[in-house]
């Protein structure tokens, strides 16, 4: 009996063994097959692949959710091509019947390239796709041995179209591929590799970078993080299309999304825009701009809150200090008459926000005096480079502030005659709420460069334009606007304060004003008093309304909420 047990015993032990030996194994072929898929992958098609010399690399820039985890917004990926050799072609026409179910090209092309026995290497088709790739590689299985594989790597955006005026894309400058347009250009220095080829090992490519780390300039070689939040970033473009470029048949729509506190930019969106992936395919390279960052346009109204809170800060105006309104001014020979064209009589300077008034800027301007209302609009810097990470930024104009005549001042006090660029107007706003502070706008927040060596933006150069008790105080006269005024009241939010203003303004066309292209414009941010966003829209010639507060209030609104719900934003009434 206890020779049956030690028995049954040793094939129990023999049993377990035999079924830990079977758990080991598939969670080794498990990891085989997950972690370590890509690389068998690219060992397999290794044996019917050429490695291109120099094999183009490239850093990986990243978008980063909410939660912080990374997002691959431009990255690096296989790139196939299938080649012929003509040296052993014995049939091509044959060879043409083998290789058109798999790639397109031209037959009488294709003929002319097999024809010349003394070339090895000729190209037939580029960007192989996956399914191309396993088709091919089965032919050369089979012994095809006239077609073979070149491998190399090319640039990919996962998001196609996802904020592409900001990423940019990498293309030939006619001698070496390089950064074009956005990030892409902006950081170009740190996105590209100098020594990559396939030849590298790990450990060569460790001790070079170590070198370098010690040696030679941080910024050289790294991979970066941006502020873009991807889930944001598409409800904006999403809205900006659907709900304005379509909607009201605009020449284009563009917003920013950013932090007023400290210049983090959420989303940033223009259309129409592009497809980095197949940015060849585009007719005119305009597309590729991004007029938020490079162009300059008068604002019109939402510049208003600026002249009231410099009128507010100077001490030579409150919001209930009154004047006359008589609907009109004149100055130098020129009428400047309220929207309405109406005179509203002894009214408050709220109420120069509320109904968006003219004469009320005018009047404020004045009991600044031209310099203290120049020395303002200077310091909100709308003349000056905000110091974005993106190429090409743009510089406002505020020649007129030059001028002795009047009317220069009183056109600028309410956004006309002036220009600046979008990403200036939203930091000058941005001062309104954050406290009186001039911040940087910035779209990366963190450059990795390997090796645990990172580098984290950090705040620097921010200056104060008004005190915080203006910006708490336009805030609550911006907040009235949103409660009592816009569209009647009727989107004032019960738990939440949201401060905001629209515009209007005459597009200049051929040196004149235009009576029919117009630009409308909103900005606003919330919650009032502690702003975690604000928002910029702009509508360039949108057509069916004719004015901000009906193309651009809805947008605003839309956005606002979800923005609100997506951070769990706590009310803050």
């Amino acid at each position: 009996m206890k020779g049956k047990a030690g028995h049954l015993s040793k094939i129990w032990f023999l049993n377990i063994g035999i079924l830990l030996f079977a758990i080991i194994l598939v969670a080794k072929l498990g990891y085989i097959q997950i972690e370590k898929g890509e690389m068998y992958r690219d060992i397999a098609l290794s044996q019917y692949t050429l490695p291109s010399d120099g094999a183009f690399d490239r850093g990986t820039i990243f978008f980063e959710e909410k939660t912080g985890r990374r997002i691959s917004a431009a990255t690096v990926i296989p790139d196939y091509t299938l080649s012929i050799d003509p040296s052993k072609i014995t049939n091509a026409n044959a060879l043409a019947d083998k290789l058109a179910p798999i790639v397109s090209f031209d037959r009488e092309e294709f003929l002319v390239k097999a024809s010349n026995p003394k070339d090895r290497d000729k190209e037939i088709a580029k960007h192989l796709t996956d399914e191309q790739v396993a088709s091919a590689t089965d032919l050369i299985d089979e012994g095809e041995k006239a077609i073979f594989l070149k491998k190399d790597k090319m640039r990919f955006y996962p998001g196609g179209k996802t904020a592409a005026n900001v990423l940019g894309f990498v293309g030939s400058n006619g001698t070496i591929i390089t950064g074009q347009y956005g990030l892409e250009r902006y950081y170009n220095g740190t996105l590209k590799r100098s020594d990559s080829d396939n030849s590298s090992t790990f450990f060569a490519d460790l001790f070079m970078k170590a070198g370098k780390t010690i040696i030679s300039d941080s910024g050289e070689e790294g991979d970066i993080v941006t502020t873009i939040e991807p889930t944001v970033q598409g409800m904006l473009e999403r809205v900006l299309t659907d709900e304005v470029y379509k909607k009201y048949s605009a020449a284009g729509a563009m917003g920013i999304i950013m932090n007023p506190q400290n210049g983090e930019i959420y989303a940033m969106a223009t259309t129409p825009t592009f497809d980095p992936n197949n940015f060849s395919k585009e007719k005119s390279p305009s597309v590729f701009v991004n007029p938020l960052v490079e162009g300059v346009y008068e604002m019109g109204s939402i510049i208003k809150p600026l002249t009231i809170a410099a009128g507010l800060d100077a001490g030579v105006i409150t919001a209930s200090t009154t004047y006359d309104d008589q609907g009109f001014r004149v100055f130098n020979g020129y009428r400047i008459s309220n929207w309405d064209g109406k005179g509203h009589g002894i009214i408050p300077i709220q109420e120069v926000l509320n109904q968006s008034l003219n004469t009320g800027t005018v009047f404020t301007m004045e009991r600044l005096g031209h310099q203290s209302f120049k020395d303002y609009f200077k310091a909100y810097g709308f003349d000056q480079e905000t110091g974005i990470d993106l190429p090409n930024e743009g510089v406002g104009d505020m020649e007129n502030l030059n001028s002795p005549q009047d009317i220069g001042y009183a056109t600028a006090s309410f956004g006309q005659g002036i220009s600046t660029t979008p990403i200036a107007t939203i930091r000058a706003l941005s001062a309104l709420g954050n406290g009186g502070i001039l911040v940087t706008p910035h779209i990366v927040k963190e450059t990795d460069y390997g090796l645990g060596i990172s580098h984290t933006f950090v705040l620097g150069g921010e200056r104060r334009v008004i005190k915080k008790e203006t910006s708490q105080e336009i805030s609550r006269m911006l907040t009235v606007v949103v409660d009592k005024a816009l569209l009647g009241g009727s989107v004032k939010q019960e738990h939440y304060s949201i401060a905001a203003k629209t515009g209007t303004a005459q597009e200049v066309v051929d040196g004149k004003y235009s009576d029919t292209d117009f630009l409308h414009t909103f900005f606003g941010y919330f919650p009032s008093y502690n702003p975690k966003f604000i928002i910029l829209l702009i509508a360039k010639n949108p057509r069916g309304e004719e004015f901000g507060s009906h193309t651009l209030t809805a947008p605003f609104i839309e956005i606002t909420k979800f923005l609100l719900n997506y951070y769990e934003v706590p009310p803050d009434r």
